[in-house]
């Protein structure tokens, strides 16, 4: 005998609500130990493997590759043997006999499903379709949330059937909070949207779709006096806007939550630049005279990211967050600081914890680890936030210069250039010298134009004159 038991997308943290199939790492069918991978997803933070923390036969799988899964959907269930098991079937590593193992899914846990956040659904099992109402007759008690709007039959069936319910009376099926604030902010009625999730479940895509316009007819809500059965969908309106025709590209994963963050910082924050050429040339032959000392090589990027963390020590109003519900502005003790990573799947931000305490060449090393990971997609997501400051070296694109957007909840970012040789005045002569444009970025609400500006012309001054740090090393 065995039993059945369904592993959901467990919470992964950080604020997730879900995430997007990448790659299955297991067939129906395959055997399973406890804690081994079977599926690859992408969040909106990065890659991760997700482990089951049951053994024994995969009996279903739920989701293509591709799809998006909201936090608590199924992904697969499993037959795991009762005792030692009889004998017969395949094999079962003695491992796999256990529940739920406790480990660590990538600094979360995964000591079993996540906890409902709606009402308990039917017992698991392969099929997981919810019953319907029949031909005017209400809906059975087990169907009191909202079904999916369309459901493809696949067995005797000429193609999809479509349904309709009626508005739920009682408590929404939202995803997460953040859905709720997102429909608040835009005027959405929640109870008039058709959930795309599980069960009908509200997600987020849902309510842009709707502040956009190209949501799904909205669910009518049943007449008072009209018999219990299903409401006919409301029609299209005639003088809607045919939409734009082009290649449609969907903003999910870590393209997505970079454009959610970036939207909000341009919203929230009152940002203002000011920028400053330098001549780099002495920081170019300070960093050539480390590296010939043998050791680990120093980076460009680790020298800026020092001078940074000296900066922010003269500076510390810059190492700070606005807390707009409080009316206060909360300067943070630690510098955690977060550098731009270009990868291919966008732009994601590492973070070098307590960069403030590290020595150059223990930055360099942080930075190359931390590069090196976000290329592979390997970042779990705790080392992609909580940074206080952050350096952007948009030079390596071969651009002189930018005006950054503020990494929310930050309150300053500083922006390099790229270094080239360019004529510039130095010691009363006209020379050729290696250059490179700074540009800094502040929240005006923690900070006036001279902070800022000294601030810039600091670093400006440990470019030009690498000695300048060692009054505060």
């Amino acid at each position: 005998m065995a039993v059945v038991r369904e592993f959901t997308l467990p919470d992964l943290g950080e604020g997730l609500t879900g995430a997007e199939i990448v790659r299955w790492l297991v067939q129906v069918g395959d055997v399973v130990a406890v804690d081994q991978p079977v599926v690859e997803v992408e969040t909106a933070k990065a890659m991760v493997d997700v482990p089951c923390p049951y053994g024994g036969v995969v009996t279903a799988r739920y989701g293509e590759e591709g799809a998006e899964v909201p936090v608590g959907a199924p992904l697969i269930t499993v037959a795991v043997p009762e005792g030692s098991g009889d004998g017969s079937g395949p094999p079962v590593p003695e491992s796999a006999l256990d529940g739920a193992s406790g480990n660590v899914l990538v600094g979360y846990g995964t000591a079993g499903p996540a906890a409902r956040r709606r009402r308990v659904r039917p017992s698991p099992g392969p099929l997981r379709e919810l019953p319907t109402a029949a031909p005017g007759g209400p809906l059975p008690e087990t169907a009191a949330a909202p079904a999916a709007p369309v459901r493809e039959t696949t067995a005797g069936s000429a193609g999809p059937v479509r349904e309709t319910v009626v508005a739920p009376a009682g408590p929404l099926p939202v995803i997460s909070p953040l859905v709720r604030r997102l429909a608040r902010e835009h005027d959405v009625d929640l109870r008039r949207l058709r959930g795309s999730g599980p069960e009908g479940l509200i997600l987020r895509a849902d309510v842009e779709r709707a502040v956009a316009g190209t949501a799904p007819a909205p669910m009518a809500p049943a007449p008072a006096s009209a018999a219990p059965g299903p409401v006919a969908p409301a029609p299209a309106s005639a003088s809607a806007a045919p939409a734009p025709e082009g290649e449609r590209v969907p903003l999910r994963g870590v393209r997505g939550a970079v454009a959610d963050k970036l939207t909000r910082s341009r919203r929230e924050i009152p940002d203002a630049t000011c920028w400053v050429d330098a001549d780099a040339t002495e920081l170019l032959a300070a960093r050539a005279a480390m590296n010939a000392g043998g050791g680990p090589k120093v980076s460009v990027l680790a020298l800026l990211a020092r001078i940074c963390t000296a900066a922010l020590a003269r500076f510390p109003e810059l190492n700070a967050t606005v807390d707009m519900a409080g009316r206060e502005i909360v300067r943070l003790p630690d510098v955690h600081l977060g550098f731009a990573a270009q990868t291919d799947r966008g732009l994601v931000v590492p973070v070098v914890r307590d960069a403030h305490t590290r020595t150059v060449e223990g930055l360099s090393e942080e930075i190359a680890r931390l590069t090196e990971a976000a290329r592979t997609g390997t970042l779990a997501p705790a080392q992609l936030t909580g940074s206080t400051f952050t350096l952007n070296n948009y030079g390596v694109f071969g651009v002189d210069g930018s005006t950054p957007i503020i990494n929310h909840p930050e309150a300053a970012m500083l922006g390099v250039g790229r270094i080239s040789p360019k004529p510039w005045v130095h010691q009363g002569e006209l020379a050729v010298r290696q250059v490179v444009q700074l540009s800094f970025t502040f929240d005006h609400r923690v900070c006036d134009g001279g902070t800022a500006g000294g601030f810039l012309r600091f670093v400006a001054d440990c470019v030009e004159g690498p000695m300048v740090l060692l009054r505060r090393l």
